[in-house]
C-alpha cells in the first residue's frame, strides 16, 4: 500500500463507524441516547461515591458502577478507533483526547 492510498475498512467498520458517527440514523440515534444515558449515570455514581457517608454505606457498588461504565467507555473508545480510516486523527483529535482523559483515570486508581 503506497503512503497517498487510505486503507479501505471493512463493511463491519464501515456500519460501526455508521452506527457511532452518524446520528442521523435510528441506530446511531440509539446509540447516541444509549451513550448520553451511561454518561449521566456514570457521573452521578462517581458524585454519589464523593459523599462520605453514601459511599461508606455503597462504597462495593459504586466501585464496580464505576468500572462498569470504565469497561463501556473503554469498548467505545476502541470501537470509535478501529471504525475510522485514519485512527490517529481520532485518537489526537479534541474528542478523543477526551474519550481517554475519561477513562484513564479509572485505570490509574
Amino acid at each position: 500500500m503506497s503512503p497517498i492510498e487510505k486503507p479501505l475498512l471493512k463493511p463491519w467498520q464501515i456500519k460501526l463507524h455508521e452506527v457511532i458517527f452518524e446520528a442521523d440514523t435510528q441506530t446511531g440515534k440509539f446509540f447516541d441516547v444509549a451513550l448520553l444515558i451511561a454518561i449521566v449515570a456514570s457521573v452521578a455514581a462517581v458524585m454519589l461515591e464523593s459523599v462520605a457517608s453514601i459511599d461508606a454505606k455503597y462504597h462495593d457498588f459504586l466501585r464496580i458502577t464505576e468500572w462498569f461504565f470504565t469497561v463501556i467507555f473503554t469498548l467505545e473508545y476502541i470501537a470509535r478507533i478501529i471504525s475510522t480510516k485514519k485512527p490517529m486523527t481520532y485518537i489526537l483529535s479534541f474528542y478523543g483526547l477526551i474519550d481517554l482523559l475519561s477513562i484513564v483515570p479509572t485505570y490509574l486508581s
